[in-house]
Formats: C-alpha cells, structure tokens, sequence
C-alpha cells in the first residue's frame, strides 16, 4: 500500500504510487510511528528539494525525522505552498527570492531575511483555521507556473494554455479564455516571483500535450 505523502496543488497530502519529481517537507514529522500523516504541517519552513542531492540516502518516514513529502513538479509544489530549498537548490531559492526585490543583494543580509520570507509565504497559504489560501484574479493575467482551480480541476497555466493536473502528470491542454475570472491556488508571493521572471520546472507530460 503507497504511503500518504504525495501532495496536490491544493496542498493537501494523499496517497498514490506514482511518483514524484521532486520532494520536500514542512518542517518536522508530520507522521506517527506507524507513518500515518497526523498533522497537515509543523512550522512555516515549507520547502522543495531535489530528489538526489550528494548521494544522501534516508528511510522514508523514520520515527521522529522530517516526513519527507513529494510533487509531481516544481509548479506544483510551489502552489501548495512550498519554496525552494536554500541548500540543495540554492541557486533556484536564490532567483526565487530576489525576483522582484532587485534592490536586495544576495548577500548574507539577505541571507537573514529567511525567516521573514518563510513568514510571509506562511501567511499567504494557511489561514487562522489552517484552510488553504485562495484568491481571485483575471485568467489573462497570471504568469506562466500558475495553478488555478476551475470546477473539480486543478491547472496549470503554462505558454497560453491550462494543463489538466493529475496525480501522473498532466493528462489535458486547453487554450486560455479571455474575460475569466477563476480561483488561485498558487500563494501570492510566489506569484508575484513567477511574474517576475521566476520559470519553475514542469512535468516532462506537459510536453506531450
């Protein structure tokens, strides 16, 4: 039976035994000892890291260790709230968190201004009764990287279209359609990076489409 931690653009965790392309984790143990998810996070440190990262090896969900959580892609994980990781994707984290903020160096002052931004992303995903973050906004003007939700749907809006999320890769391309208004998965400081110049990594299935 697949473990419960794999996560949709809605953020919440599920299980199923397609794999990710990256994984991540939202601070400590998520998980009790019989690796059953417990909690829906614990502290505002989301993160997305590469699945191979200097030969590390770890059994997935140990008693007491981080649970280690995985995502279809990048896009996918940044809707649900995560960022990247500043030590395995230290450059990725570093592009993220300076598009738009072209006055902050990446110096070690910016460096201290981690915790801050994990703030401020954990305000923009979670709110008071630890329900997801959602907002509305005009179709045509989100950038590439998106997740929007539209009926029983999640999508990403990638290149003028919106591709169809499942659990195995994206599996429907429709074209965008001006004057629509639709619901935001994706946490609005990450938008604002992505509107930035900011081009998360996608599903190798988006290209098929």
């Amino acid at each position: 039976m697949p473990l419960q931690n794999r996560v949709n653009p809605n953020g919440a965790i599920f299980a199923t035994s397609a794999r990710g392309t990256f994984m991540g984790n939202r601070g400590r143990a998520l998980h009790n000892d019989s690796r059953e998810i417990v909690r829906l996070f614990e502290g505002q440190r989301w993160i997305i890291c590469l699945l191979d990262f200097k030969g590390r090896r770890r059994q997935v969900m140990s008693p007491g260790l981080y649970t280690e959580l995985f995502f279809l892609d990048e896009a996918v994980a940044l809707a649900a709230g995560h960022r990247p990781c500043a030590e395995c994707r230290r450059e990725r984290f570093k592009a993220l968190w300076t598009a738009g903020r072209s006055r902050l160096a990446w110096t070690e002052q910016a460096l201290f201004s981690l915790l801050r931004s994990n703030r401020e992303l954990h305000h923009a995903r979670i709110g008071s009764r630890r329900e997801k973050i959602t907002y509305q906004a005009p179709l045509e003007a989100l950038p590439d990287g998106s997740f929007v939700q539209i009926g029983d749907g999640s999508h990403l809006v990638w290149e003028r279209a919106l591709l169809r999320w499942s659990a195995e890769g994206y599996v429907r391309k429709e074209p965008q359609q001006s004057g629509l208004t639709v619901t935001v998965l994706t946490p609005e400081p990450t938008v604002r990076c992505l509107r930035s110049g900011y081009r998360p990594e996608i599903h190798k299935s988006a290209l098929a489409l």
